[in-house]
Formats: structure tokens, C-alpha cells, sequence
């Protein structure tokens, strides 16, 4: 029956594809790369809406009107701690030590979720490590990233006024047509930030065209969390006490984090697989030695051992040698040829 299944998968992209794309996601440990991602990016993020919501507040305290839109706006790319913050903002008070501290951790974190990203996007395209930049140059790279997500919140801010302007000047016979205009245009922008960081971040070379597909689901999964944490905050967190308040936003915060870091590391998987043809894979290589490999594993654990190369002159061979006790169990499939 396994092997009728193996067989199967391996003959039919529509389930081949998505059996390999997991297993890589297991190979990668890519759970651990969100993990580490989600970590820079909360010790990143909290500080930085403090101080966008006190600049902003403060730069537009002449309009009330439109203070309440832009930073309406602005939050609602956040929308776990964005209302929270929004709605308490008059009671943030600190020294400026205080505020010196909290950008300079904001800034720490900024740049070392940029170097996460980097080496998550470096593991799963298997770029070896002596093609990888510098400390240096890394960083540069990390700063450019900070860049495009800085540009991607700016156009995202504005989409978001022009939306609300545009309901209130059109009435509320147009306003669902406005919004829902408004969201399609915020999952192309989604998308369109997924792969011009894939192509910044990454050394290897990535085909545009293996990476709509991806990068669009990624878009609209993003849109489903925003939409997940404004129903989180309307009614989970209304009316609940402060204790309980303040550990639910944190861990909401968190949790909302880590599911957009695996939206994009999982994204980034589907398009590893699709350009470095990683597929179809044996359905039990992750489970046992006793297997013969497809094409696909031995493409998949070559490229494991060439990214772990240092030096541009060290050279890595990967030999499979048979499955053991294969040739007693009389096991034989798809790929069972041994070669280097």
C-alpha cells in the first residue's frame, strides 16, 4: 500500500509538490528560523510603534481630524497592539533616557531581524556559505530590507487614508466597493514586498515567474492575519481586566508575529522547491533509512551539504550508498537506482 502511494504522489504534481514542500519545511527546520525571526521582530516592533504614534501625534496635534486617520491607518497594519496603543497614547510618558533606550533597542532589533530573515532566506535557497556576504555587506543589505518594509508601511498608511477619505466622501453605498478595492491592492503590494525581498535577501538567482504563485497566497494569507488580529482585539480582549488584558496583547502580539514569519518562511519554501525542482520526494525518507531515494531527496540532500561549504576552495561530494537491508527485503521503486 506505500509503495502504491509513493507512486502515486511521485506521479501527480498536485500532490508531489505540496509533499515536498513539507518535507523540506521539516529538512530546514524553518519552524525555528520564524521562531528566531519572531523574536528580533517583537524586540523590534514594540519600541517602534511607541515612537511612530508619539511622532505622529505629536507632528500632527494641529489637525485632530486627521491625526485620527493616518494613525487609524498606520495602526491598522498592526492591529493586535495598534489599537491599544492608539487609544492610550496620551498616557505615554517617559524621560528622554527612556526614549533613547527604546529606540536604541528598536534599532538592535530591527537590524538583527534583518540578518534573520537573511539567513533563513540564505538555508532555504542552499546558498553556500562562501557565497554569502560579509558581516559587512550583510548588514548593508539588512539596512535596504529595513528600507523596502519602511517604504511597504508608508504606501500601506496611505492606501489606508485614501480608503478612509474615500468612504466618507462617497457615501456608504460605495464604501464596500472602496474597501474591498483597497484590500485587493494591499495583497498585491504584500506580494510585491515578498519578492523584492526574496531577490534582495538571496544570493541565488530566482525566476519571476516560479514566484507569483507564492507570493500572492502569501499576500492573502497576510491580509487573513490582519483581519485575525482586529477580531482577536474586538472580542477576545474587550472587557477583559488589565492583567488579563496586557498578557493577552502580549502574547497575541507574539503569536501574531510567529504566523507571519511562517507565512513568509513557508512561502519562501514553496519557491525553493519549485526553482531548485526539489520534487517529488520519497514518502518515507524523512522516516527511515530504509528507502530508495527519488531525484528529487537526492537533489534536496546534495544542496544540504553544499551549503554548509566555507570556502570557495573546499569541494563537498555527496555519494548515496544502497538502502540497507533493501536488496533482502526485496524492496523496489521509483528511484532505486544507486549513483554518486
Amino acid at each position: 500500500m506505500l509503495a502504491r502511494l509513493d507512486g502515486y504522489q511521485r506521479r501527480h504534481r498536485w500532490v508531489g509538490l505540496p509533499l515536498a514542500v513539507l518535507y523540506k519545511f521539516y529538512d530546514d527546520q524553518a519552524a525555528y528560523l520564524a521562531a528566531l525571526i519572531t523574536y528580533y521582530g517583537f524586540l523590534a516592533l514594540f519600541p517602534l510603534l511607541l515612537l511612530l504614534v508619539a511622532l505622529l501625534s505629536s507632528f500632527l496635534s494641529g489637525s485632530p481630524r486627521l491625526q485620527h486617520q493616518v494613525l487609524n491607518s498606520a495602526l491598522s497594519e498592526f492591529p493586535v497592539i495598534g489599537d491599544q496603543i492608539g487609544q492610550n497614547i496620551r498616557s505615554f510618558h517617559g524621560s528622554s533616557v527612556a526614549v533613547a533606550i527604546g529606540v536604541a533597542g528598536s534599532v538592535y532589533g530591527a537590524l538583527n531581524v534583518a540578518q534573520a530573515v537573511q539567513h533563513a532566506l540564505n538555508k532555504i535557497f542552499a546558498v553556500p556559505r562562501h557565497t554569502r556576504p560579509d558581516p559587512f555587506r550583510s548588514r548593508l543589505k539588512g539596512v535596504k530590507f529595513l528600507f523596502l518594509l519602511a517604504f511597504g508601511l508608508c504606501v500601506t498608511t496611505l492606501l489606508s487614508t485614501a480608503t478612509e477619505w474615500a468612504s466618507g466622501l462617497f457615501g456608504a453605498r460605495l464604501e464596500t466597493g472602496v474597501r474591498v478595492l483597497a484590500d485587493l491592492l494591499s495583497v498585491l503590494l504584500y506580494a510585491a514586498l515578498v519578492m523584492g525581498s526574496f531577490r534582495l535577501l538571496s544570493r541565488r538567482q530566482l525566476p519571476l515567474r516560479l514566484m507569483y504563485g507564492p507570493a500572492l497566497g502569501a499576500g492573502c494569507a497576510w491580509q487573513l492575519l490582519l483581519w485575525g488580529g482586529t477580531y482577536y482585539v474586538g472580542h477576545v480582549l474587550r472587557g477583559t481586566t488589565a492583567t488579563y488584558g496586557l498578557f493577552g496583547i502580549v502574547l497575541g502580539l507574539f503569536a501574531w508575529i510567529y504566523l507571519g514569519a511562517l507565512v513568509y518562511v513557508f512561502t519562501a519554501e514553496i519557491c525553493a522547491v519549485r526553482c531548485m525542482r526539489l520534487w517529488p520526494r520519497s514518502l518515507l525518507s524523512p522516516f527511515t533509512d530504509r528507502v530508495h531515494l527519488s531525484a528529487g531527496d537526492r537533489r534536496a540532500y546534495r544542496s544540504y551539504a553544499a551549503t554548509e561549504s566555507f570556502k570557495g576552495f573546499q569541494k563537498i561530494s555527496v555519494h548515496f550508498d544502497p538502502p540497507p537491508h533493501a536488496d533482502e527485503d526485496g524492496e523496489h521503486g521509483p528511484g532505486g537506482e544507486h549513483g554518486p
